[in-house]
């Protein structure tokens, strides 16, 4: 049995790893003042945080249906018997939905997983799937390894303004209002795939110092260690700050990477925005590939 991974391109996966793990990876696309582009092909996150500062419209899309089918037969083609599709939470993109829909006509079984996350905190689940599937791991089991290690990741973030949230649906607008009117900078996070509050301070280095401790604390909790990657939109230098200050104050982590955000989240959260993912590691029992 030869299990393949699919996953779209909200995973923001180094192409190193990609090709490390024979992943496919279907992007979404990111439309510019009515010129759809597809994420990590024909558009940087650098032209995205420009359309943004100039208040240009910016918009996302999911894959088609089609789009995944073509991987799902590319995959089945190249010699395997079933595929895990590991996907962008369902609750801020219909891209599961695509993935459901083409699996459907695949000419192999597939099975869809809505990882409820974004990022790396998705992309770690994906390289553990496929870690299992390279084991010998049964379709379910690979399954099953992207899930749980998705499901036990963090995700926190900062970003400088809610006003892109506010402008994708993607957090209401009484919040958004009240946080630029009493100039709050927000720590945000992932729960169960939605966007939620977290805190309220008053400045960005606040924020950004509070940002590293929710990260210490999630690493501290993980008890067979922990990966650590940190997004960043047009703020790099803060990014690099960060993964420093991490990589003292989390000696034991996996690995403490950074990794720019991609087109399609950062039109959703706007420049400035730093973002940390921590990824608890999958146990040796929980996999035959670890």
């Amino acid at each position: 049995m030869s299990v393949a991974l699919v996953t779209d391109s909200t995973a923001y996966l180094p192409a190193s790893v990609v090709d490390a793990h024979g992943i496919q990876v279907v992007p979404l696309h990111v439309i510019i003042g009515g010129t759809e582009f597809s994420e990590g092909v024909d558009v940087t996150t650098g032209e995205v945080a420009e359309a943004l500062r100039k208040f240009k419209p910016v918009s996302t899309s999911r894959p088609s249906p089609q789009a995944f089918l073509d991987a799902y037969e590319k995959a089945a083609a190249e010699g395997a018997d079933s595929i895990v599709s590991v996907h962008i939470s369902a609750d801020m993109s219909s891209t599961v939905e695509s993935a459901h829909l083409a699996a459907q006509q695949s000419p192999v079984p597939v099975k869809v997983v809505d990882s409820r996350s974004l990022g790396m905190a998705m992309g770690y689940a994906v390289v553990s799937a496929a870690q299992a599937a390279a084991g010998g791991a049964a379709l379910e089991e690979v399954a099953e390894v992207a899930r749980r290690r998705a499901e036990d990741s963090t995700v926190v973030f900062y970003v400088d303004t809610l006003e892109h949230l506010r402008r994708g649906g993607r957090i209401g607008s009484a919040s958004a209002f009240l946080g630029s009117a009493l100039a709050i900078k927000p720590i945000l996070g992932l729960d169960d795939g939605h966007i939620r509050p977290l805190e309220k301070v008053r400045t960005s280095s606040r924020a950004i110092a509070r940002l590293e401790e929710l990260a210490v604390d999630a690493a501290g909790r993980a008890t067979g260690g922990a990966d650590i990657a940190v997004h960043h939109l047009d703020s790099a230098s803060r990014a690099e700050d960060l993964v420093a200050r991490l990589r003292e104050r989390v000696p034991d982590a996996g690995e403490v990477t950074l990794v720019e955000l991609g087109a399609v989240v950062g039109a959703h959260v706007g420049p400035g925005t730093l973002a940390v993912a921590v990824s608890p590691r999958v146990m040796p029992s929980e996999s035959p590939a670890s």
